[in-house]
């Protein structure tokens, strides 16, 4: 048994050096004629088939790295994010998801992220995909994909399991699709702090006794000034919670608001503004997923093989992370540099062709 787990991560090593090392499509024969056949055409395929890619696993995976980045000012942070797959089969799985970056409906897997981040750098924690099952409406009697778990749900596991993980950190960060009382109360009872983008809809109180006597006014009613922070009550959460809000330009020339929303009420408009920005380390992590660990380029079919490719990402991702703490670098930095080896090797193999091609003058071209 020890063989087979010995053999396991060693093959798995190799799978995602072949992950970050791949500019095009990531294939069970590709890495066989990578590797001049010292990988059989199936060992690919079967290493999807027999990984174990959930989060026990993962957590195994990054704990040495989680314990060298960690610090006590880390932050959580949360998102989505879709893999898309267009020329697969829906089961599951891959479903049709809303996606907003593009403003359309795609086909893809939809999965939740929990990444750990310090000054040192960051980690994904956790991962879900999102795995839809066919139910039929009982208006419409209408088959449809439905996910019998909710992102909210998946993100308070993943929150709960860093905390017994003795992950340290202060605050959770997330976009206003995550501001809700539950998950704020959820951060709350673990001792640690909330931050998120909250709606302009959201109902506050000015103060306790507003909020006993059901008072409650819209946040877009008190026309927020970039620079102030109100501490006020929001429904369900019997702390007091900080807001504010600021003004961000669009590239259309318009402008757009974004409010914040935290627990610390201690914290300044400033800090706020500051440690929000701190979010966009996901949207970093997603971009490195798909751009330089090969996260949309395979073509695997089944449910199995298909989740543990995206496992299999997210382990090279973390390679990719500790080798840019040892580069002092960035992860497109990496790539490429892998790129430009890659341009070398075919620029001096060409030569090497046309060097056979002179020594044979019938065959050169006109």
């Amino acid at each position: 048994m020890a063989g087979l787990i010995l053999s396991m991560q060693t093959t798995l090593d190799l799978y995602t050096d072949y992950l970050l090392s791949s500019f095009g499509q990531t294939t069970a024969t590709g890495l066989s004629r990578l590797t001049d056949g010292a990988v059989g055409h199936d060992a690919g395929t079967d290493l999807l088939n027999r990984l174990q890619g959930d989060n026990r696993t993962l957590w195994q995976h990054v704990k040495p790295l989680i314990r060298q980045i960690q610090e006590p000012d880390g932050v959580l942070l949360t998102d989505d994010s879709i893999a898309h797959k267009p020329h697969s089969d829906e089961n599951g799985l891959v479903t049709t998801h809303y996606d907003h970056t593009c403003s359309e409906y795609v086909r893809g897997i939809n999965f939740v992220s929990l990444v750990y981040q310090t000054t040192k750098g960051q980690c994904p924690l956790s991962f879900e995909p999102v795995i839809k099952v066919q139910q039929c409406e009982l208006k419409t009697h209408k088959v449809v994909w439905r996910s019998e778990r909710t992102k909210h749900q998946m993100f308070q596991d993943m929150v709960r399991q860093a905390h017994q993980n003795a992950v340290p950190f202060r605050y959770v960060l997330a976009d206003s699709w995550y501001t809700n009382a539950d998950n704020i109360n959820l951060v709350l009872g673990l001792k640690h702090h909330y931050l998120g983008a909250v709606k302009s809809n959201l109902e506050i109180a000015l103060s306790k006794h507003d909020r006993a006597n059901g008072k409650f006014v819209k946040i877009s009613t008190l026309q927020l000034q970039p620079g102030t922070v109100l501490t006020v009550f929001i429904r369900s959460v019997q702390a007091p919670v900080a807001i504010c809000g600021d003004i961000l330009p669009n590239k259309d020339g318009s402008v757009g608001e974004l409010l914040l929303l935290t627990t610390d009420v201690t914290m300044t408009y400033q800090q706020l503004l500051t440690t929000y920005q701190k979010r966009w380390g996901i949207e970093e992590y997603h971009k490195s997923l798909k751009q330089n660990a090969s996260l949309e380029k395979s073509p695997t079919r089944t449910h199995r093989t298909q989740a543990n490719h995206l496992f299999a990402s997210i382990c090279a991702y973390v390679k990719l992370e500790r080798l840019r703490l040892m580069a002092h670098t960035n992860h497109f930095a990496l790539k490429g540099r892998l790129y430009l080896k890659a341009l070398q090797a075919a620029f001096a193999e060409l030569a090497v062709l046309k060097n056979q091609l002179s020594q044979h003058p019938q065959m050169e071209l006109a």
